[in-house]
């Protein structure tokens, strides 16, 4: 079984690796995230490649990208105010089982440490998005193996890394110091997204007692559906719980569909929308996991939107690609 935590794993041809964090300060007024690809799922120069060359002949390590978003919570508007997804092709990528480099930024593990050196420019409006972040997971990330196919084949990988972790953030652009609690997972793949999935809702949130639920809902390619739901303890232990019961909640400006677990007794509902876009939307949601009240961080992904060809002809005005080799 691949163990994500190292960086310089094989890729397969056509397919994905992407380790992803997010993060909320202790007083609820900042939170970020930030997805590092080899491959990245959501590139529309990947995805024409793919359709040209066929899936089984596109070089993943040609389309590799850091996602930096950083969001300001004491606003009304919360969406990210700092958001930046240069692609950048092999050159421009260095990876090692510690290190990742794409372009100028980085991410490596430091005595089992996560830090994140950001150094990207924002779009469409280019401003500087500088600084660093460090994340100490509450037990031993290289002892964890906590490996699931999400897609019940064997052919898409879920792998939590750090569900409990705590973060320090220092960044110069925009100025901002704060800490908070922070979690790490891995995703991989060894064909496209859109070849299996046509949408799903993920979810995680942090208890009462410093454990993290997260919940996985996915709708396949043929209809099919798939639930995974497990609790992470601070100590590293893992167990699965049963989800109640599945609640709509409204959709975003695009019409994408936001669906969360939540139990009948208190509805979940919206607090705030963080990223609204053709495919995709990232939000914070009120609902009630395994007997209390959670603020879960919350994405619904449509992977038919995404391949529609007006959605493809829109995405490099966010995603713009740069192939500067590293020095």
């Amino acid at each position: 079984m691949t163990v994500m935590t190292r960086f310089n794993n094989q890729v397969t041809p056509g397919g994905y690796a992407w380790w992803y964090i997010d993060a909320v300060s202790d007083d609820g007024k900042h939170a970020l995230s930030v997805i590092a690809f080899i491959g990245s799922v959501f590139s529309p120069y990947y995805a024409w490649q793919r359709r040209r060359h066929g899936a089984g002949n596109t070089d993943p390590n040609a389309h590799c990208a850091i996602n930096v978003a950083l969001y300001d919570l004491s606003h009304q508007k919360r969406t990210a105010n700092h958001w930046t997804m240069t692609e950048r092709n092999a050159a421009s990528t260095k990876r090692d089982a510690h290190q990742l480099q794409i372009g100028p930024s980085a991410l490596r593990w430091e005595n089992g440490v996560l830090v994140a050196d950001v150094h990207e420019f924002a779009a469409p409006i280019p401003r500087r998005v500088s600084g660093q972040f460090r994340i100490t997971p509450s037990v031993d990330v290289h002892a964890q193996n906590h490996t699931i196919a999400i897609d019940g084949e064997g052919a898409h990988f879920w792998q939590p890394l750090a569900p409990t972790a705590r973060i320090s953030v220092a960044f110069a652009e925009p100025a901002l110091r704060w800490s908070g609690h922070a979690y790490i997972d891995s995703n991989y793949g060894h064909v496209p997204l859109e070849a299996t999935f046509r949408d799903w809702q993920w979810a995680r949130a942090t208890l009462a007692d410093g454990s993290t639920a997260v919940s996985y809902d996915v709708t396949l390619a043929d209809g099919g559906s798939l639930n995974v739901a497990r609790r992470y303890r601070a100590n590293g232990d893992c167990e699965p719980f049963t989800p109640s019961v599945t609640v709509a909640l409204p959709t975003t400006r695009w019409g994408i569909h936001r669906a969360c677990q939540s139990t009948l007794e208190s509805a979940p509902s919206i607090t705030a929308t963080l990223e609204s876009g053709p495919f995709y939307a990232r939000s914070l949601v009120a609902a009630h996991w395994l007997g209390e009240p959670v603020t879960a961080v919350h994405e619904s992904l449509s992977l038919t939107r995404f391949t529609q060809p007006t959605v493809q002809a829109m995405l490099p005005f966010r995603m713009p690609r740069w192939a500067a080799p590293i020095k």
